[in-house]
């Protein structure tokens, strides 16, 4: 049950340090990906993955898969404002363990600068059933990344280099 996306946008990026969402919570590593709407490939690759994940958790489940399953594949036109969800679907991934990280080349991405939500890449994910303190779904583990070309920060905060693009001389006069 393992999808290997197309060409994606990172958001929420945690792939060197692993992070809690919540005080109290254990860390993970995460990403949010975003899932152009025009790529159909990814798409349906996803949502059968997720119906096999529902397929082999019907054991999970007393033999049966829940109504109202929570499936991972969200509509970002529906449950987000960000002008950076529109026209995308998104999957909130995570691990314990720390994702593989690599460029276009497949040579290894070690550090955390080289990379920033916002910027283009595939993923892989695998996709499996879960039943936790009565909460019954399919979750998306987040596997491998691939960094392939560079997009506009997703942070919010500005580039120092053009923040302080304007001479000092012209503070001067």
């Amino acid at each position: 049950m393992k999808v290997i996306t197309g060409k994606i946008r990172f958001s929420y990026l945690n792939a060197f340090q692993p992070r809690a969402s919540q005080p109290g919570q254990e860390p993970k590593y995460s990403v949010c990906v975003l899932i152009p709407k025009k790529d159909v490939k990814t798409v349906a690759d996803v949502k059968a993955a997720i119906e096999e994940a529902k397929k082999a958790g019907a054991a999970t489940w007393g033999g049966k898969v829940p109504a109202g399953l929570k499936t991972p594949l969200r509509d970002g036109d529906e449950e987000r404002d960000g002008a950076e969800y529109k026209n995308h679907w998104f999957i909130n991934c995570n691990s314990k363990l720390k994702p593989g990280f690599v460029d276009a080349d497949g040579q290894p991405i070690l550090s955390a600068s080289d990379v920033k939500s916002g910027d283009y890449g595939r993923v892989s994910i695998n996709f499996y059933a879960y039943s936790t303190n009565g909460n019954r779904g399919i979750a998306a583990g987040l596997q491998n990344l691939q960094f392939l070309e560079e997009g506009e920060s997703l942070s919010g905060r500005s580039d120092a280099a053009s923040d302080f693009s304007t001479p000092m001389e012209d503070f001067l006069a």
